[in-house]
């Protein structure tokens, strides 16, 4: 049999600069990004808005990353500030984005980066000593930051290998292979823009459903175009249903507004963040379902069933309401009203409380901001 590396298939040896030539005249415009045109002018990316964007990037949407993203910037321009912050400020400012263990590693990197003297590692290896930091956002960090000729391998650029070469393993045996093809295509000229250029190559036109495959710079080489089924790749294994976990959330409210909350404990899902009191429900196993495991005695009275997605299962909770003028509890606080939107509040726990009082997690709107009526 022949070795692995004798039978992949040819790559065209113009594949990075039409790649590269596509992405001048059509790159996304991204708030981390520096442009191509700005890159030949000398302008360089920043390693800290890089390293943001790409964890905030794990799991994440740009679309939904976007917002964050300015958010953090705006409160912490470098990384010497996000370091200086409390972790309660970083986990409020991550609240909603999901993925809760990227938030505390971010604010471990920071710290570390910061005691260090505030300059990234401009090596793959180097930044994978960091918290936080795996293969992928190493290499994606040292292509785009510093211009490093590294493998960038995410969801986009493997569906764009698996199609330019037809590769028909399931995509979980698949990646040593695809990430092989990309080392051979990384040119030594502009690595980083080459890594932005593949992904927004499978952003933007080798989609995952009708791919635009006549605007694609890399056509007359994609054996999936020649196959004429293109959307066949990358090659799944069918999914395994979701398991599904039941618990119960309690909403109470005093009498000034304030909402009784809690802080998660900082290890396991959601670790660190604030929650409504709830049952002991996990990734395996259902909690109570009942207002007879409410937190404290009272007319707690059902506010409906929310459900939420987790990587791993599904979670349906039965949601309680009750007014009170105000217990004490162990590891409890009240929430003030006007302070509600700004806890690290993740996106289940806005749920449950908004079944329960609709509008209390959406922060208000600014004195001179004019409503649809005005």
């Amino acid at each position: 049999m022949a070795p692995a590396d004798q039978t992949r298939k040819a790559i065209p040896d113009d594949t990075a600069s039409r790649l590269l030539a596509w992405y001048d005249a059509h790159h996304r415009e991204l708030p981390w990004r520096v442009s191509p045109r700005d890159h030949a002018r000398g302008a360089q990316p920043d390693p800290y808005r890089i390293w943001l964007s790409e964890v905030m990037l794990q799991q994440t949407t740009v679309e939904a990353v976007k917002s964050y993203f300015r958010a953090f910037v705006e409160k912490w321009p470098d990384v010497m500030a996000l370091a200086a912050a409390p972790i309660e400020d970083v986990m409020k400012a991550w609240a909603g984005l999901g993925y809760y263990s990227r938030a505390r590693n971010l604010k471990a990197c920071a710290d570390l980066v910061a005691s260090r003297g505030g300059r990234f590692p401009d090596t793959e290896t180097g930044l994978r000593e960091l918290p936080g930091i795996g293969a992928y956002t190493s290499a994606a960090i040292a292509a785009i930051a510093f211009d490093r000729p590294a493998a960038v391998v995410d969801g986009n650029v493997e569906r764009v290998v698996t199609r330019l070469f037809s590769i028909t393993t399931p995509l979980t045996e698949a990646k040593p292979e695809i990430r092989a093809y990309v080392e051979r295509m990384v040119p030594a000229k502009r690595p980083g823009d080459f890594a932005q250029a593949m992904m927004d190559l499978g952003a933007t036109i080798c989609t995952p459903r009708r791919p635009s495959c006549m605007l694609c710079p890399l056509r007359e080489g994609c054996s999936a175009i020649l196959s004429g089924d293109p959307e066949r790749f990358p090659v799944r294994l069918p999914k395994a249903d979701k398991p599904l976990r039941r618990g119960a959330a309690f909403v109470a409210v005093r009498d000034d507004g304030a909402i009784l909350l809690r802080k998660r404990p900082e290890k396991g899902l959601l670790g660190g963040m604030t929650e409504v009191p709830t049952t002991g429900w996990t990734a395996r196993m259902d909690g109570a379902t009942t207002r007879a495991a409410a937190p404290f005695a009272g007319d707690w009275r059902r506010a409906g069933t929310i459900t939420h997605v987790f990587t791993h299962f599904a979670l349906e909770l039965e949601i309680f309401h009750t007014h009170t003028k105000g217990e004490v509890l162990e590891r409890h606080f009240w929430s003030p009203a006007v302070e509600v939107s700004g806890e690290a509040l993740p996106t289940v726990m806005k749920k449950a409380i908004e079944a329960a009082i609709p509008g209390a997690t959406k922060k208000p709107l600014p004195k001179s901001a004019k409503r649809p009526h005005d």
